[in-house]
C-alpha cells in the first residue's frame, strides 16, 4: 500500500505583532497530533549559522507540544533526519537552506522521508522548498545553491510572506510584477501566494488551505498583465491543484 505524504506548508513564523510561532503553533499540533515525537529540526536558512540558538529560540516556542526537537548539524545531519519522526524546517534564507541540503546530500534523503509518510513543516523558506523550484522566493542570493530545484512535495510554486503592495513614490517592481516574471518564462507552471497567516495541510491527495487570511492563486493568462490571480479562500479544497 502506498504511504500518503503528509506536509505543513506555514507562510512565516509570525503574524502581525504575534510572537515567534504563537499562531502557527496549534496548526503543528493539529497537524503532528499528541503523540511525543522526535523532530529533526533543519536550522540551516540561518545566515548566521547559530545553530543551537535557532534551537533554543523553536523548541521554547514549542515548549507546550509534546515533541523532542533535535537540531541537525553537518556532523550528523543524515543519521538525525534518518531517524527522525517528523521534520521541521525553519524560516530564513531559502538560498542558503538550499544550499546546505544540497551541500550535506540532504534533498533526496528528505525526499524519500516525506513521501514514505514522515511528517514535514516548514516555514517561510522551509515552506518555499516544498514547491518545484525556489525561483519563487523573496530571498537575496546571497550563495548559490547547486540547483533551484527544490523537494517537489507540491507540483507549484509557492510565495511565502504574499504581500503586493507598491508605496506612492516607488518605482521598483511589485509582488504580483515579480510572479508575473516567472510566468512568462514557465507559463505552465502555477503559483500559491500565501500571506502572512495562511499555510497548505497536504494529507495524500488532498489539499487544503489553512489559517486566518485567503491566499492567491497565479497561472499565466493572455492579458495585459500575463497572469491571472484568483482569490483562495480559507479552507478552501485545493486537491485539483495536485
Amino acid at each position: 500500500m502506498m504511504i500518503s505524504p503528509r506536509v505543513l506548508a506555514l507562510s512565516s513564523s509570525r503574524v502581525g505583532d504575534s510572537g515567534y510561532l504563537e499562531v502557527a503553533s496549534p496548526y503543528i499540533k493539529t497537524f503532528l497530533g499528541d503523540a511525543p515525537l522526535h523532530i529533526a529540526f533543519i536550522p540551516f536558512a540561518a545566515a548566521d549559522n547559530r545553530y543551537d540558538d535557532y534551537l533554543s529560540r523553536t523548541a521554547a516556542a514549542l515548549k507546550d507540544l509534546p515533541y523532542k526537537l533535535s537540531v541537525v548539524k553537518p556532523e550528523n545531519a543524515a543519521s538525525l533526519v534518518e531517524e527522525a519522526d517528523a521534520i521541521m524546517v525553519g524560516g530564513g534564507n531559502t538560498f542558503k537552506l538550499l544550499h546546505d541540503l544540497y551541500d550535506l546530500n540532504l534533498v533526496e534523503l528528505i525526499q524519500q522521508k516525506v513521501t514514505t509518510g514522515t511528517p514535514y513543516v516548514g516555514w517561510s523558506a522551509g515552506a518555499n522548498i516544498t514547491g518545484l523550484t525556489i525561483s519563487t522566493t523573496n530571498d537575496m542570493p546571497i550563495v548559490e545553491p547547486k540547483s533551484f530545484k527544490a523537494f517537489g512535495f507540491f507540483p507549484f510554486q509557492i510565495n511565502p510572506h504574499y504581500l503586493n503592495v507598491k508605496p506612492e513614490g516607488h518605482n521598483g517592481e511589485t509582488r504580483d510584477e515579480r510572479l508575473a516574471e516567472f510566468l512568462k518564462v514557465r507559463p505552465s507552471v502555477k503559483i500559491v501566494g500565501l500571506p502572512e497567516g495562511s499555510s497548505l495541510h497536504l494529507e495524500g491527495k488532498g489539499l487544503q488551505l489553512k489559517g486566518q487570511v485567503s491566499a492567491v492563486l497565479f497561472t499565466s493568462g493572455r492579458n495585459d498583465s500575463g497572469y491571472v490571480k484568483t482569490a483562495i479562500e480559507v479552507d478552501a479544497d485545493l486537491s485539483y491543484l495536485l
